[in-house]
């Protein structure tokens, strides 16, 4: 049997039991075979398996017998990591903490913790800065072995105290400890599960590998941004690109932070071996053949958005991949958005209760642009092109199952392109919940960008009117107005007052993250991290988009869309 990684659980908190829970489930989406159990139960679990680490969570004393049991499973050679409270818990453990080399000093108060990496934890921060927030009580270390290894390290009074440490086996058993995430909130947190996974693999002997070099297969408009964020990426690097146009070929090789090597033929970069991913933004209308194409000659693959045109394309892609063990992967962008991302927050914190309405839009009254974008046969159609944004989110934000979808559109002005000029698409779902996108380019009167109601209240996002301010030649104002698409929304919450009537609140809405689809990638494909959009979101919004273009072209009709 392969090996597993146990955790560990003995919280009398059901909150921070739920929350260990959560980050088990979290360890088994980055690909490990991971048993939750009970202290009592550790030894049972694994009889008939070998354990490579034992995860513990602990906000109660052991006892003598639960120390053996641990001890013994050490001693069959599983790494021992004593996590969160576990440490404050067993001060009587003293077996164990030798082991661990940590002598335990005074727990902290709850505050915000600064971590910074120690002297050996530069594989447990790798892209995740150097500086991490977290807010938690931590027990401060009163005394440390000589021959520990410290990678986390947070500040108390001035002093950089080991926060999370690995002993490595020297007759006994590899002992690690970390004295952060008491709180179940903490545990839940997203960048305190990469620390424990990371934390883990380093106590596995698991290491990141070399760094993954890209090839883009097309470099056009988008082919500046990922050049910037692939140098910007620590474990990524461009080395190739792609393109029959000689002049997109030296734009690449003069924006490269190295030397590239500039092909007119995808073939020929698809033979260079020193390829590993390909990164396809060609047209739509060619993601899936130039994606397959990759994916056949052994490189995993990120595609732009949409991930293709049809479901039958996207069920190619992804068992192409699967077969293959490579990775596939679209470029969501705008998942990241800084308005998005604070309404998204919004509404998984209950602010307004359980979301039963959503709509959201997007346009103006404008020629809609002369590239491939607003023709049809190669873009899908404005449904793609703004859809693959606009109902990713709204499928990010509605989990559950849907029951069928219905669109319209109008042809009634932009008779050059071959877009629609405007497009509803409805969502209805299984439980009664409906949510709509609008696109359009005859909007004179725009709508708000988002319109969510709740149960106990609701969200509003107004676009901004703003502009970018500079000097002209002779150092008069130039005043270079944005459209609404380009700045980020107003968010407004509103719930029912105290004493009556509505409470209004605008939203912060906290910068955008630098380059996180690019981090992730790098994290997943050298971490075993998991990617937030995965190919399988991105299928389920090919099936709605395929669903909402049958059914315009049938006059509204309701279709189901082909999602399990």
């Amino acid at each position: 049997m392969a090996p597993v990684q146990l955790v560990v659980i003995d919280c009398a908190d059901p909150a921070l039991v739920a929350a260990v829970e959560g980050l088990a489930g979290y360890l088994r989406r980055c690909g490990d075979d991971v048993v939750a159990t009970g202290l009592r139960s550790a030894g049972v679990a694994l009889a008939s398996q070998q354990a490579e680490a034992v995860l513990v969570y602990a906000d109660r004393p052991v006892d003598e017998v639960g120390e053996e049991a641990l001890l013994s499973l050490g001693e069959r050679g599983a790494a021992l990591l004593l996590a969160g409270p576990t440490v404050d818990a067993w001060r009587s453990a003293t077996r164990l903490l030798e082991a661990a080399g940590m002598g335990p000093g005074r727990r902290t108060p709850v505050h915000e913790i600064r971590l910074r990496p120690g002297a050996d934890g530069a594989d447990v921060v790798a892209r995740m800065g150097d500086e991490l927030l977290l807010t938690d009580s931590w027990v401060s270390a009163e005394k440390v072995a000589d021959d520990i290894e410290v990678l986390l390290t947070a500040n108390l009074a001035t002093l950089d105290h080991p926060v999370m440490t690995l002993r490595r086996a020297n007759g006994g058993p590899s002992v690690g400890t970390c004295t952060v995430g008491s709180l179940p909130q903490t545990v839940a947190d997203p960048a305190y599960q990469r620390l424990v996974h990371r934390w883990l693999r380093a106590a596995t002997g698991r290491r990141d590998g070399p760094s993954v070099r890209v090839g883009l297969l097309g470099y056009g408009a988008i082919g500046a941004e990922h050049t910037a964020a692939i140098a910007a990426t620590a474990g990524l690097e461009l080395v190739a690109a792609a393109d029959p146009n000689p002049v997109r070929r030296e734009a690449a090789r003069a924006a490269a932070a190295g030397p590239l090597n500039a092909y007119a033929d995808s073939n020929a970069m698809l033979a260079d071996s020193d390829v590993d991913l390909v990164l396809v933004s060609t047209p739509p209308n060619s993601h899936a053949e130039q994606a397959l194409r990759a994916l056949m000659a052994g490189r995993s693959v990120v595609v732009e958005k949409p991930l293709c045109l049809t479901v039958a394309e996207a069920d190619r892609m992804i068992s192409a991949a699967d077969e293959r063990g490579l990775t596939l992967a679209v470029y969501q962008n705008r998942r990241w958005d800084a308005d998005y991302l604070a309404l998204k927050r919004a509404v998984r914190a209950g602010a307004i209760g359980e979301v039963f309405h959503y709509e959201s839009f997007v346009g103006g009254y404008a020629h809609p642009c002369n590239y491939w974008h607003s023709d049809e046969a190669v873009s899908g159609g404005a449904v793609y092109d703004w859809g693959s944004h606009y109902l990713d989110w709204m499928l990010d934000l509605l989990r559950q199952p849907v029951a069928h979808v219905t669109a319209n559109s109008h042809k009634r002005v932009w008779y050059d392109v071959t877009n629609a000029d405007h497009t509803r698409v409805t969502v209805r779902f299984d439980d009664g919940v409906e949510a709509q996108f609008v696109h359009s380019d005859l909007a004179a009167a725009l709508k708000p960008k988002w319109y969510v109601l709740g149960t106990h209240g609701a969200v509003r996002g107004d676009w901004r009117q703003a502009s970018v301010l500079s000097r002209g030649p002779v150092g008069t104002l130039v005043e270079d107005e944005l459209a609404p698409a380009d700045a980020p929304a107003q968010l407004r919450l509103f719930t029912p007052g105290a004493g009556g009537g509505l409470s209004e609140t605008l939203l912060a809405v906290p910068p955008a993250p630098v380059y996180p689809f690019h981090r992730e990638l790098a994290d997943h494909l050298l971490s075993a991290e998991p990617m937030t959009v995965t190919a399988h979101d991105s299928r389920r919004g090919v099936a709605i988009m395929e669903a909402a273009t049958a059914s315009a072209a049938a006059g509204g009709v309701p279709v189901r869309p082909a999602v399990p």
